[in-house]
């Protein structure tokens, strides 16, 4: 078994939630929320928002931590177990860019329902649900977009 850590972020920006795209090679098609490996010497926060800088072109803010998935691969030598940690993120506008290097072929915001909707895989559907009721508990304090819980 190989473990591996990845981070990632739930974006919003105005109330719609960043998503990619990704197609590769024909055996991976999917909309996903923007993750990746953690490097060496890299904490969990710097790795969300870098991957989402890669990925994306996005610069997010980090707003609170969301909590962590779990999953398991099989690779042709073994089976990969691994775990993400999610964070609430802010974006500053509507920009985005999807990282071709990586098949993100397409990249853009989306309205809950929808992005809910369209989202690959039941454990980040999972992750939007909780993300976006935190964002809605701190829109409704009028905290969102405000320095004060950080």
């Amino acid at each position: 078994m190989i473990e591996a850590t990845s981070c990632g972020g739930v974006v919003i920006y105005r109330g719609k939630i960043l998503l990619l795209y990704k197609s590769y090679r024909n055996k991976y098609d999917g909309w996903v929320l923007p993750k990746g490996t953690v490097e060496d010497g890299e904490e969990h926060k710097e790795t969300a928002i870098r991957e989402v800088k890669e990925e994306t072109g996005v610069h997010a803010s980090i707003i609170k931590y969301i909590g962590k998935s779990q999953y398991s691969f099989n690779v042709p030598e073994d089976t990969v177990a691994k775990d993400v940690h999610w964070y609430l993120m802010s974006a500053s506008s509507y920009y985005s860019k999807p990282q071709r290097e990586e098949y993100f072929i397409d990249s853009g915001y989306y309205k809950y329902h929808e992005a809910y909707h369209l989202l690959k895989f039941s454990n980040e559907r999972q992750i939007l649900e909780k993300a976006y009721n935190e964002y809605l508990d701190l829109k409704k304090a009028n905290l969102w977009g405000s320095r004060k819980y950080y």
